[in-house]
């Protein structure tokens, strides 16, 4: 946050250079946890899918299938594009101050514009005529490559081309989410204290922010087993 941010210039796109980014989007059945780095200025998210990407970052695998369920109006076990556009509706509900008639927004009520402009994520999850369905599988699939996608930037930028990165640079990426003033006296005191460095693989690098990212759900478990007066081992 100490840096200057870049300046971002403005770019206008014509119809058929954005038909031709959704044209070149592929399907949610051939995504991977590559899919934004390989699709880089190639692609286009409106506001409310951007809140939606931000939101799975720090989501717990459990939560997938509660996520699932909320934009699965229906109960199907499927996902069309305009039960997943409610989504879009609700956002845009609160970001303007409004609340709908009865509620939250239903399918069966949201005002689809047949001239709206499709986007990257519409194309990927329900196809170029989005008449596609999306399952649980692909839903989750997909949100588990965006959080691998997002660590492995995160980890590719200090391994260096490397297969580990150092303890030190681990605590580094761990302190810039604190609010401690003093990080080098921190980063001093890590390397005071390893006097044999290792390295952190991914693998361990992901295991760890995936538990991070159910740390609510184990210090309740922790509760449990305090209420209990049971000891906790290491199986």
């Amino acid at each position: 946050m100490g840096e200057p941010k870049k300046k971002r210039i403005w770019k206008s796109l014509t119809k058929q250079e954005l038909e031709q980014m959704l044209a070149d989007t592929p399907t949610v059945f051939k995504g991977s946890s590559n899919l934004f780095r390989n699709l880089r200025h190639r692609g286009i998210i409106g506001y409310t899918e951007y809140l939606f990407l931000l939101c799975i970052l720090t989501k717990p695998h459990a939560g997938f299938k509660i996520a699932f369920n909320m934009f699965d109006a229906d109960g199907n076990k499927m996902v069309d594009k305009r039960e997943f556009l409610v989504l879009e509706e609700i956002f845009r509900k609160k970001k303007d101050g409004k609340e709908a008639d009865d509620g939250a927004p239903r399918s069966d009520k949201l005002n689809m514009d047949e001239n709206m402009t499709d986007t990257t994520l519409l194309v990927h999850f329900f196809g170029k005529k989005g008449k596609a369905e999306l399952g649980f599988d692909d839903f989750y699939r997909f949100m588990d490559n965006l959080q691998t996608e997002v660590l492995e930037i995160e980890f590719l930028s200090y391994s260096k081309g490397l297969p580990i990165i150092s303890e030190e640079d681990f605590a580094h990426i761990l302190l810039r989410f604190t609010n401690v003033d003093d990080i080098a006296g921190y980063l001093d005191n890590v390397r005071k204290s390893i006097t044999d460095e290792k390295g952190i693989t991914f693998d361990e690098f992901r295991s760890f922010f995936q538990f991070m990212n159910n740390l609510e759900d184990f210090a309740i478990a922790m509760q449990m087993y305090n209420f209990a007066n049971r000891s906790i081992g290491q199986g």
